[in-house]
Parts: structure tokens; sequence; C-alpha cells
């Protein structure tokens, strides 16, 4: 409750400094809006059972078993083309400053000119276009996810299974933390939202021991933070952006956290990467079984699953030595965990310097999971697979044949070709590359994707590239 009085505070204040504490809750949280400034409990039709020490968990996590009413992404009144063309360089945008000194006369004392949102006029935290709404509305289905996720691990495995993957009571105390977290994030998503906001739902998670089960929260806390990162600085409302950064930089501490828990360095690139709305929407939507009636559908695009049939498997002391046929990945999903019950080569309990990989502040290995140049092996779908809530989106793709292997890493979307070895299969080698000095691009949890062409695109607007995806999978790179 207590976050929830300081969201809905937040949400009426102005901001011209923090907001003053709030003990009764608003009846309403922005102009024109009358919509309840509280997240309501799950109507998932499942309930919570009190299983491992006292953690709470949904009774069910599995697979949709029903009849989907209804199929495909939501559409608008009509679409008025098939893709988006690159255009020329906005031709307002002039400025460049030669003086190091402000060029314009100054509004207020101390305050340069220029800005958005700097007029004074009171702040909006509501969306302000369907861009605004189905993108926060994606987050919110990310923060419901994590909610749900984080808490059911603590509730399935016991102590002594925590105990053998190196994590004990304090790190324990730490997820559910981070789980109550997003109990905050997913109000504040709710608030800006307004009534048709997207509720809880059920999940089907893949993994079956606690290494996997950190292993997992780390790949899905990679694209929920790139999914926002991409889009965040495209919102019509800068407010709604505001309030998301302040959140989602709390999302790339849990990344980084996870990363450690899973015996991974925490941080190994220079700058982060973001993701249009429809890669995070792509590896998201599998791990959701069932949503309750007439919860609100996304717009976005469900691309096919790209499997990298050698992705390091990060339980290895040598990840070289991860089988090749995708056998060491524990399912078929694009962000399935690696198998962490191998029985020979594991680094779990191995306490040497430069192969041991338990959790850690950090580690160094002596043997990458993965270097400029390996051969890295491929297998995709057809699209038209049933994916998501209650398996009612359909993947889809609109490129052609596949020729290049996109890698979308920190600054840049770095191309290598593809070869093709089969139906729906082939291979490629790991380009090398610098962002600046020798920070070489490819490193961490990143995205992959096939492509009809090596278009050229930069991280504003990388979205152009999404026509031209045939499919599109998670690397660990690092």
């Amino acid at each position: 409750m207590a976050n929830s009085l300081f969201v809905a505070a937040l949400l009426l204040a102005p901001v011209l400094g923090a907001p003053a504490p709030q003990v009764t809750i608003p009846a309403s949280f922005g102009p024109d809006s009358q919509v309840s400034a509280s997240v309501q409990p799950s109507t998932s039709g499942y309930r919570v059972e009190v299983l491992e020490n006292g953690y709470t968990s949904a009774t069910y996590h599995g697979p949709y078993t029903g009849t989907p009413t209804t199929i495909g992404a939501v559409p608008g009144p009509t679409t008025l083309a098939a893709s988006i063309a690159p255009q020329p360089l906005n031709p307002t945008a002039t400025y460049y400053n030669t003086k190091g000194v402000p060029l314009n006369p100054m509004p207020a004392p101390f305050t340069p000119a220029g800005g958005l949102g700097t007029n004074g006029s009171l702040p909006r935290y509501m969306v302000n276009s369907d861009f605004d709404f189905e993108s926060i509305a994606l987050g919110l289905y990310q923060e419901w996810i994590e909610l749900d996720l984080f808490h059911d691990g603590l509730a399935r495995f016991t102590d002594e299974q925590f105990t053998a993957a190196g994590l004990g009571p304090e790190a324990r105390s730490l997820i559910e933390f981070m789980g109550n977290q997003e109990s905050g994030h997913a109000t504040l998503l709710t608030n800006m939202l307004g009534e048709r906001a997207p509720k809880e739902c059920v999940y089907n998670y893949p993994y079956t021991t606690v290494r996997e089960w950190v292993d997992f929260m780390q790949r899905l806390t990679r694209f929920g933070e790139s999914g926002v990162w991409g889009f965040i600085n495209h919102l019509d409302s800068r407010e709604v952006g505001q309030l998301l950064a302040q959140s989602i930089a709390t999302e790339a501490r849990q990344q980084q956290i996870f990363r450690q828990m899973s015996g991974l360095t925490p941080m190994n690139v220079w700058f982060e990467n973001g993701w249009p709305q429809s890669w995070s929407w792509t590896m998201l939507a599998p791990y959701i079984s069932y949503c309750p009636e007439n919860t609100t559908r996304l717009a976005w695009q469900n691309f096919p699953t790209l499997h990298i049939l050698n992705n390091a498997n990060i339980n290895r002391y040598s990840p070289n030595d991860t089988a090749q046929d995708g056998s060491e990945t524990v399912g078929p999903r694009i962000a399935d965990p690696s198998r962490s019950n191998i029985t020979t080569g594991s680094c779990i309990n191995l306490n040497v310097t430069g192969y041991g990989c338990g959790p850690a502040i950090a580690h160094n290995k002596s043997e990458p999971l993965s270097f400029p140049g390996k051969k890295v092996l491929f297998r995709w779908d057809a699209p038209g697979s049933a994916v998501g809530p209650n398996n009612s989106y359909v993947t889809s793709t609109s490129a052609g044949t596949p020729k290049f292997v996109g890698w979308s890493q920190q600054l840049n979307l770095t191309y290598s070709p593809l070869t093709v070895t089969g139906n729906n299969s082939g291979y490629t080698y790991q380009p090398e590359g610098f962002v600046y000095g020798n920070d070489g691009i490819i490193n961490g949890t990143m995205a992959v994707m096939l492509t009809d062409v090596n278009l050229y695109v930069t991280p504003f607007n990388v979205s152009l590239l999404n026509p031209h995806i045939v499919a599109l999978g998670l690397y660990q790179a690092g």
C-alpha cells in the first residue's frame, strides 16, 4: 500500500521538487482521468499457495491447453503502409555550438534555452499516443512476469538446493526484494495506462534447478531492460519517459545481479543495447500461458525463433565443449537457459580462478563463452507458430530469403554473411569489431537475427530493420 500511495501522489504532484507525502489515496491521477490508482489483485484464476520457507507462488505454471478465441496482434483502424521508409536528416536538426557558451537568451537564471517540458507546464503522467500506450502496456506485461518469476523460484526450491547453488539466505532475501520492486513497477505502469492496463497472467517457465532459474532471470531482464531503452526516447509523453527511466534503472541493476548469481561477469560492455518493442515481445510471449478474459492485447510483431544450436553453456568451465546440436539448452524457446545438470565439465562448484562459475561479485574467464571467429550454428522456425497468451498470437515475417546475421549490441548493429546448409539451417562466424578503443562490440547477453538485407541502422532507428527480419534469437556471448 505504501508504494501505491507514493505513486498516486507522484502522478498528481507538480514536479517542482520531491512530492509531498500523502496520507490518503487520490481518486484520480491525471487530467481527464478517473482510473483507480491502485493495482488490482490478479484475476488469473489460479490461487497463490505458500511453499518453501513461507514464500508464495501461483499454483500453476504450465502450458496453455485451451483453444484461443482471438488470433493475432491487435490491429489499428487501418494500416497506412507496409513499412516505414528511411528518411533524410531532420532539417531542423542544425544546432552546433562552436563557442562553448550559451548562444540563445536564457528563459530564467541558470536555465539554458531549449529542452522539452521545461516551460513550467504541469506534468501529466499518462500515455499520450497509441505508441505510448502499446509500449507501456508491453512494459507492464514484462513487469508482471518478473513479479511472478522472482518469487516463484523462492517458493519452488529448498534451502538445500539454494545452498548447493551457492546462494544463501541473504541472496534469497535480495531476490525477494527485487520481486517486491516489481510490485511498485507494475503499479506505476498501471497508473500511467489507465483502466485498460493489462493484468497479471499465468506463466510457463523452463527451469528445473536453481541455476537454471537464475540464468533464465538474467536473460529475461536483459530483454526487459533493452526493450525499454529501445523505445523510451520515442515516447510522446516525456513525463511517462521520466518515470519509466527511473524504474528501468532498477531493472538494469537486477540484470547485473542475476549475472553475478549466474557466475557471469556483471559488466562486460561499455554501452547497453536498445531493442524495438517487437524484439522484446517475441522473447517474452512464449513464456505467457493464460491471461484473464478481456486482457488488453498488444500490437507488436512476434518473429519466428532463431535457435542457436551451440549457444555457450554458462555452466561449463570450457564453454567450447558445449554440444553442437542445441541439447545443452533446456528447451526450444527463445530465452531458455543453459542446462545445468551436465555430468562432466561443470564449473558450478569448481573453486579455480578463471574456470569456476559459482555466484561471485566478478569472474574472469580463462576461456570465454564466445570469441571472434567462432562458428555459430543456427536453425530457425518457419512463421505461423501459435505463441503467447492463450496461444493467440502468431509468429510472422515479411522478409525474403535470409542472407545475413545481424548482431545487435552496444551502439552497433553489425552483420556477418549467413551460409545456408539445409532447410532452415545454416551458420556464420562471429564477427570482430570495436565500439571505441578495445571495447569489443559483441559481448554479454544479446539479440541476433537473420535478415534478408544488411540495412544500415543506428540506435535511434533500429526498428526500420523489422520488415527484414526472418528470425530472432538470444545469444550468450559473454
